[in-house]
């Protein structure tokens, strides 16, 4: 589990394929991997992923077909957001976050509002309905508020913290995001069909 609130801004430094997967090499820049063991896992740009190699300042991962067919941007080298796993006594300053993507957005305009900045996502129908006004959306493993929705596009702002602290900065129109929608909204869905089946079963009886 993750909280959204990103540790440092790593890179691919290298995307190497091994049949229909790829092997990471990451270096963490500030990130302090001194208490990271291998099998550990790290949230990269929001995809939870197994630590394989370590080294000073770099770790490596392998990252499967599967995988590699419902995130965006990790193959190729580039700057990427890093979170370590959570553990009990950390505070969750974000929300709870399992770093496994529900669908890969597209950016829509990313524009100067002042000194903050407002990002409008389209994100994919089938997620879409998770999606609520004031609630956290997961994108590219950062955090965020959620302030307007019109169908299937959201928009958020961003504060100058949050620009500086993560990769979200180097987005544009038509880049592509990884998004994680908060787990209530699908563990509620999922009671709320629950509990109609139930209800037609005893209807029916």
């Amino acid at each position: 589990m993750f909280t959204g609130i990103i540790q440092s801004v790593g890179a691919i430094t290298e995307a190497q394929a091994v049949g229909s997967d790829i092997h990471l090499s990451i270096s963490t820049q500030n990130l302090d991997i001194s208490d990271v063991q291998l099998g550990d896992s790290i949230a990269v740009n929001g995809v939870c992923l197994t630590v394989t190699h370590l080294s000073d300042q770099h770790f490596e991962a392998h990252v499967s077909k599967e995988t590699l067919s419902v995130t965006e941007g990790l193959q190729h080298p580039h700057p990427v957001n890093l979170e370590k796993a959570l553990r009990l006594s950390d505070r969750l300053g974000g929300h709870l976050v399992s770093g496994h993507v529900d669908g890969v957005g597209e950016v829509l305009t990313f524009t100067s509002l002042g000194e903050c900045w407002q990002l409008n996502i389209r994100a994919p129908h089938s997620i879409s309905k998770y999606i609520a006004v004031k609630g956290s959306v997961c994108v590219d493993g950062v955090s965020l508020t959620v302030n307007h929705i019109t169908g299937d596009d959201f928009s958020i702002n961003l504060i100058p913290h949050t620009l500086e602290n993560t990769s979200l900065k180097y987005l544009k129109a038509g880049s592509r995001v990884n998004l994680e929608v908060d787990q209530i909204a699908r563990y509620v869905e999922r009671m709320t069909e629950w509990a109609a089946a139930g209800q037609e079963n005893n209807n029916h009886e």
